[in-house]
């Protein structure tokens, strides 16, 4: 679906959704971290074991249905923690919807 730079502050950011942020989830993606690279997005997912290597080729086959000729629009990324029960976008979301907590008031005495 998609090709990013990984290097790029806005490679999550869609047509739809013009906000500035990146690919990889609050607090990383699960078994793996932070995308640093450039990355491929694919529909769906790959079978396997975690962190498998994955070649892409063209396919051999002509796909002429209406579903597989139409051109992808992504709306939107979502990029919210996938460690538990994750809501905020961004850590600036989060920041405006939870407002000063008592260690970040800590923390600047």
């Amino acid at each position: 679906y998609r090709i990013g730079r990984g290097d790029d502050a806005g490679n999550a950011s869609t047509e739809f959704d013009v906000s500035k942020k990146t690919i990889t989830p609050m607090g990383g993606f699960v078994r793996y971290g932070e995308i640093n690279n450039d990355y491929v997005m694919l529909k769906g997912s790959v079978p396997g074991v975690k962190k498998r290597v994955v070649t892409l080729r063209k396919s051999m086959f002509v796909h002429t249905s209406r579903r597989s000729t139409e051109k992808v629009e992504l709306k939107w990324i979502d990029t919210s923690s996938k460690f538990g029960h994750g809501a905020y976008q961004t850590p600036a979301e989060k920041k405006q919807f939870m407002g000063t907590l008592k260690k970040d008031l800590e923390r600047s005495a």
